[in-house]
């Protein structure tokens, strides 16, 4: 499965609402679990079963927790059975389709 999902603190305290602090530690978590990965700007891209990926943002969330009194998660799942390799897969197609319409 892939799982791309956005997790940031809130009633942080701080007066300009920086959360990066709260962002790295959740994509430390996402890095060290050893599992396929992607971070962009918005959300952080994994892939692996379910437990595991399930794991990991759990771990994400209760990362993030420690710098505020609330925590907002995003999560978009795509549940493919059979598959793996999709995080670069599905991008791939997407280009070869481009360049096929060109």
């Amino acid at each position: 499965m892939l799982v791309a999902f956005s997790v940031a603190p809130s009633g942080t305290g701080r007066s300009d609402g920086s959360v990066h602090d709260a962002v790295a530690a959740a994509v430390r978590i996402v890095r060290e679990s050893g599992l396929p990965n992607r971070t962009t700007s918005m959300f952080t891209e994994i892939e692996g079963e379910w437990d595991e990926v399930m794991r990991v943002v759990k771990d994400a969330c209760d990362a993030v927790a420690g710098y505020g009194s609330r925590v907002s998660l995003v999560l978009k799942a795509d549940i493919r059975p059979g598959y793996s390799g999709e995080l670069d897969a599905k991008v791939d197609r997407l280009e070869a389709a481009i360049d096929n319409d060109g």
